[in-house]
């Protein structure tokens, strides 16, 4: 039986899952890409209790997420900033953001946050692009293959690809949709 943890897991989004922590370091994580830095903004924002938040940004910290730097002698206080490896997690966060609005996830009328271009100003949405092509993929023709530091254990989990795609056509098809497999197919 497997412990609680994810040590010794073959998979790069179990171990992106740890470096976060849980639904905290996420929200955390959230406030540091929006500007907030400091403990009490933290708090207001996400209204997490003083020893969740305490333990996250150590939690964060220990990870190589975020940096702690001292801002105040008298009395003693810190701010947090993202890490350049903290910076390679921001692009979760439209991700997570762009799909909770289609899925209607907020609560609010309309999506509470818009992601920009800083230098255009034009609003981005997230996607998967071709690297042979440069064409956009939707993630519905999206496939996954077994990578260079595949164990057996991801080995198995993709022999079940096929059952993978049939639940997508079988909810293409219930929506009206069809594959490019499906397509051709016809």
């Amino acid at each position: 039986m497997r412990s609680k943890g994810f040590d010794g897991m073959v998979c790069s989004i179990a171990g992106v899952m740890a470096a976060i922590g849980d639904r905290w370091g996420m929200l955390i994580l959230r406030d540091l890409v929006c500007g907030l830095s400091r403990y009490e903004d933290f708090r207001q924002s996400s209204g997490v209790t003083n020893a969740t938040l305490s333990d996250r940004l150590k939690h964060l910290e220990a990870n190589g997420l975020i940096e702690r730097r001292r801002y105040q002698v008298n009395p003693e206080r810190f701010e947090y900033l993202l890490t350049r490896k903290g910076w390679q997690i921001a692009p979760i966060m439209p991700v997570l953001a762009q799909i909770g609005d289609s899925l209607g996830m907020s609560g609010a009328s309309g999506p509470p946050m818009t992601f920009v271009n800083r230098k255009t100003g034009a609003e981005i949405r997230w996607g998967f692009i071709d690297q042979k092509t440069g064409e956009p993929v939707s993630p519905v023709d999206l496939d996954i293959k077994e990578g260079a530091g595949a164990d057996d254990v991801v080995r198995w989990r993709l022999s079940h690809a096929g059952a993978r795609r049939q639940a997508l056509d079988d909810i293409l098809a219930a929506s009206g949709e069809a594959t490019d497999v499906q397509k051709s197919d016809s």
